[in-house]
Order: C-alpha cells, then structure tokens, then sequence
C-alpha cells in the first residue's frame, strides 16, 4: 500500500497565531519541529521539499500580547509531543480569549481530523478560513479535512483556494491531484497537478513512480490508497 502521507504525517502543521490581517503584516512564524507543508502567503515562497526540514517564514509575527502567545507556543508544542489534551486545551482557551485569530482554530481542526471528528475538524477549519482568508495553509488543511469526509467538490475548492493565494504551494498541488486521480478519475489533469508538485517541490521519487503508472494505467479498478500531503 502507497502512500503520499509519509512525509505529511510526521509534518504536524503547527499553525500561526494568525488573524483576520495575516496577508498584510500579521503574518506568522514556524517553529522547528513542529514541521509545516506550507510556505508563506506571499506569491514567490515555496514549500520546501519532501523530507526537508522547514525553513523560517519571512514574515513579521503575530500581533498578539505576550500573554495570548506564551499560552499558543505551550499548546503548539503540546501537540508536538503528543499531548493532544492538553494542546486542545490551550487552543480552545485561545478562541475563547482572541477570537479574531485564524490559528488556533486551524489547529483544533488538525486535531479533530486525526481524532476522526470531521464534522468538527470542518466547522474548526471553515472558521480559520474565515478569521484568515489569506492564509493558504488553512484552505489545504480545509480541503483534506473535507477530502475525509467525502465531500470533493468542496476539497477540489479549497485545495484550488490554496493554489490561488499562493501559486508556489506545492503541497495543494499534490493534494489536488490526488483527488482528481483516484476520486474524480480525471487522469489528464492529475499528472499536470502531479507535474506542478514535481516541479515546486524539488523532486520526489514515489510522486514520479505515480505519473509514470498513471501514464501506463489500463482502465481497472483502483486498488492503491494515498493520503494527501500535510
């Protein structure tokens, strides 16, 4: 069985303290460990290739009092340990005290999807798109969780989102052609997403392993799985 979460599943995204202005100088920061798929809203970022450790985002970071960030970076980091509980925690005390922030709830939704909570990991990551529109870290995230859920159209949406505010994403690009090659049987514009990722992301072995058999497919029924790239 295949895969395209080898490498999103070990990049817990720890989403940004990033609110309703992230795109003009509320942006946000990553922090090592914590490994995001994502690179900053501005056009001409990139996210970094599969395997990689993340780079820094060049951006100023959140505008949020001392207090409100202490109280993310101890649920962020929460989360990278494994404290699922606890980070949940400190999220969902973040909403209730800055409601105008994106992250938190783009974080919930993270755990709520792995939780198998997809009714709420949506509702969670449909209000970080919302409070933060121009973060395409939170569309991608909203795509997959609505992937799981069954809901394509609205994945193929959201993942398209994601491209729109930053075309040098690669991971929605993946993402996006995975839904149209095993879920929406549109192989012609699965290799060019495929294509788009292999270009973006610097190379990856097992995605050129799938255009080369999507290439090669005979019509048959789909017998490999592949999970989408966090």
């Amino acid at each position: 069985m295949r895969s395209a979460d080898g490498v999103g599943h070990r990049r817990l995204v720890g989403l940004l303290l990033a609110g309703a202005a992230a795109v003009s100088g509320c942006a946000s920061m990553w922090t090592p460990g914590v490994q995001p798929a994502a690179a900053p809203a501005a056009p001409a970022a990139s996210s970094p290739a599969p395997g990689a450790a993340p780079s820094t985002v060049q951006a100023q970071p959140a505008a949020a009092d001392p207090a409100a960030q202490r109280l993310f970076d101890e649920a962020r980091r929460a989360l990278a340990a494994g404290r699922t509980e606890q980070a949940e925690q400190g999220f969902r005390a973040l909403t209730r005290s800055h409601p105008d922030l994106g992250g938190p709830h783009a974080n919930l939704g993270l755990i709520y999807r792995r939780a198998g909570k997809l009714d709420q990991a949506v509702a969670e990551l449909e209000t970080a798109v919302r409070l933060s529109p121009q973060q395409p870290v939170y569309f991608n995230q909203l795509g997959i969780a609505y992937r799981h859920k069954g809901a394509f159209a609205k994945a193929r949406e959201a993942y398209e989102r994601a491209i729109g505010l930053n075309a040098g994403y690669a991971d929605p690009h993946l993402n996006l052609g995975i839904l149209h090659d095993l879920y929406l049987g549109e192989g012609p514009r699965a290799l060019e997403l495929y294509d788009r990722y292999l270009a973006l992301s610097g190379g990856d072995a097992t995605v050129a392993k799938w255009v080369v058999e999507l290439k090669n497919r005979k019509p048959a029924p789909v017998t490999v799985s592949r999970k989408e790239k966090e």
